[in-house]
């Protein structure tokens, strides 16, 4: 086995891709792959604006921008993430740049399309419920900009360093830094503003995927070692020769997975805020589903009736409430049940059921009636989520039903538009083209003393591949940026070739700072913002 050498600095392969040809004919077929995605997602966006009658040109305007900030954020994500995705196949030379962020590009967004949506919602349920009903007006704006621009500004940085940072991370202490300061420019505790149990929730699970990925990438490599003796496994790439044809089949396939597995969760993320960018800017063609058939609507109707017959159950009917709305958001808010909560959700479901019964699909909903169904949608979603934990003991019969009636309730609102699939696949492809050499050197040589080997990248790879599709079965976000980044360090650990100390400490440092860095970017602009705006 011919021995690994020594790494001094990570200049070596930036020399290497200096000679590696940038791939004309996979420039051609990304360059045609992305022309067919924008007159894709421009067809559609036509026809679902044709919904929206209004001769001011300002919700247009406003759209344009908004989508350019969030599509912004993809964009830079892409420099991270999924640039780990390909970082081992461009680094061993297995596939070119250009046709390894095609190929990568293809899985993601196939990880996308077979996605439940649910990690891409699960984000949104960390922000302050009264911003999420108030997305079309002022304050609803100045959140998602700010918390878009603390993003993009905090991935730039640490991309300018070469530091795998991760954007889970960075969008959370984004909306933590939003959610406290909208609860302190009202005079409330700073930290009511935020569902401190989701963010633990999604804390925990960005805290311990790295773990599991070093251990599980280490343990893993010690199996290669003792199962797999091809001593060209574990030796480094040589020149810009692509390795043999089993070990590139290997890499290559231990790439689709990340990347697959990447698109069904991370790159999920940011759609759940641009779907708010839409739902803010243009609701009559956006804040409810206008996919869903006529034939829906009357399923719905019928649950709709079994759920308040199981809500009755449970609510005083000397009990009424004269506005139910501002009791089932005191409620999301608060996590204290009260006697007027049922009521209050069992009025709020007959009456979602009277007006979706009135026009018989969403699209005949009126433009002025749909954003105030799509909040009524939410909260009574929020409440049913909550009652387990919060609300009385609710029967086995009953819990099915309210399960039922929540599963077709989220069909309603959290659904995600093909096309914005599409558009958020080409901003991480692109931003995986332009960004993609820094974190390749990093991951590469900069993580471990030696060059990262065949058997290591393999190993890395499929433990993250593993790690991120199990987070998304639990509608949990991880960092594919911190798992992979922790396997590579682990199979240098297992294979004893040593860890440059000086890059692990810039990753803890990121890793570190990230959260509170970016909540205190996002807060101060979010300030900033709700100055002019109200």
């Amino acid at each position: 086995m011919a021995t690994q050498a020594t790494l001094p600095s990570g200049r070596m392969l930036d020399e290497k891709l200096k000679k590696t040809s940038p791939g004309r004919t996979g420039a051609v077929v990304f360059t045609l792959l992305v022309l067919g995605g924008v007159a894709y997602i421009v067809n559609r966006l036509t026809i679902d604006l044709s919904f929206v009658h209004t001769t001011s040109m300002y919700p247009y305007f406003l759209l344009g921008i908004a989508l350019l900030i969030a599509l912004g954020f993809e964009f830079v994500n892409g420099f991270h993430d999924t640039a780990n995705a390909v970082a081992t196949v461009i680094y061993t030379h297995s596939l070119d740049p250009h046709t390894a962020v095609i190929w990568s590009g293809i899985w993601n967004f196939i990880g996308v399309l077979t996605s439940s949506g649910a990690v891409a919602y699960s984000v949104i349920t960390l922000l302050p419920v009264e911003l999420i009903l108030k997305v079309s007006k002022g304050t609803g704006f100045a959140m998602v900009f700010s918390l878009l621009m603390a993003a993009i500004l905090w991935n730039l940085a640490t991309w300018y360093r070469g530091l795998p940072a991760s954007s889970s991370h960075t969008m959370i202490g984004s909306i933590i830094g939003v959610g406290i300061t909208n609860q302190l420019l009202h005079g409330a505790s700073g930290f009511s503003g935020v569902d401190w149990e989701q963010v633990a929730k999604v804390f925990k699970a960005l805290l311990f995927s790295p773990i599991v990925g070093l251990v599980g990438a280490a343990a893993l490599y010690l199996i290669f070692k003792v199962m797999l003796r091809d001593p060209r496994l574990y030796e480094a790439p040589k020149g810009t020769e692509p390795p043999p044809f089993h070990i590139r089949a290997l890499l290559v396939l231990t790439c689709t997975g990340v990347s697959f597995a990447h698109g069904s969760n991370d790159g999920q993320k940011g759609m759940g805020l641009i779907m708010l960018v839409l739902v803010g800017t243009v609701p009559t063609a956006y804040a409810l589903n206008h996919a869903v058939s006529a034939s829906e609507v009357q399923t719905f109707a019928a649950v709709s009736q079994q759920a308040v017959q199981s809500i009755s159950h449970y609510a005083d009917p000397m009990v009424t409430v004269a506005d139910p709305g501002p009791e089932l958001e005191r409620f999301v808010n608060s996590r204290k049940f009260q006697v007027q909560t049922m009521p209050a959700l069992e009025q709020t479901v007959g009456s979602i059921q009277d007006e979706v019964m009135r026009y018989g699909t969403y699209s005949r909903v009126p433009a002025d009636m749909q954003s105030n169904i799509r909040n009524q949608m939410y909260l009574v979603s929020e409440t049913l989520r909550l009652l387990p934990k919060y609300g009385p003991h609710v029967a086995a019969q009953d819990t099915t039903v309210f399960t039922n009636y929540k599963k077709l309730i989220d069909h309603s609102t959290k659904f995600i538009p093909t096309w914005v699939k599409v558009a958020v696949a080409l901003a991480l492809g692109l931003g995986t083209m332009v960004g993609w050499k820094r974190i390749v050197v990093t991951v590469g040589e900069r993580i471990g003393k030696t060059h990262l080997t065949y058997a290591q990248g393999a190993a890395a790879e499929l433990v993250a591949m593993g790690t991120i599709l199990a987070a998304d079965n639990f509608g949990l976000p991880v960092s594919t940026t911190h798992v992979l980044s922790s396997g590579i360090a682990g199979t240098m650990t297992a294979s004893k070739s040593g860890l440059q100390l000086s890059t692990l400490r810039n990753i803890a440092l990121a890793w570190f700072f990230t959260l509170p860095a970016a909540a205190l970017l996002s807060g101060l602009l979010y300030w900033i913002f709700s100055l002019f705006v109200r």
